[in-house]
């Protein structure tokens, strides 16, 4: 997503659910409508908590990748 630009980078490596999660969750309610944040996590189950977290609050998930034990996740805030 190369014309996406991202507006805040949170790094949760090392942390384990709930903690990517939640922190995301105190990033984004300090954001703008609109911007987009960048989530950086080595728990493996933050894949399905993120999908989750984005259903449950209707924020926009735009991608979700993994590559080399770090999931990436760009979010962007909806409301």
């Amino acid at each position: 997503m190369s014309d996406v630009k991202v507006v805040k980078t949170l790094d949760c490596t090392g942390l384990l659910c709930p903690m990517p999660v939640v922190k995301t969750f105190k990033t984004i309610k300090e954001m703008q409508v609109g911007d987009v944040l960048e989530m950086i996590a080595t728990d493996p189950g933050a894949m399905p908590d993120m999908k989750a977290w984005a259903n449950q609050t209707q924020h926009e998930l735009l991608e979700a990748t993994e590559a080399g034990g770090k999931f990436k996740f760009l979010i962007k805030k909806t409301h």
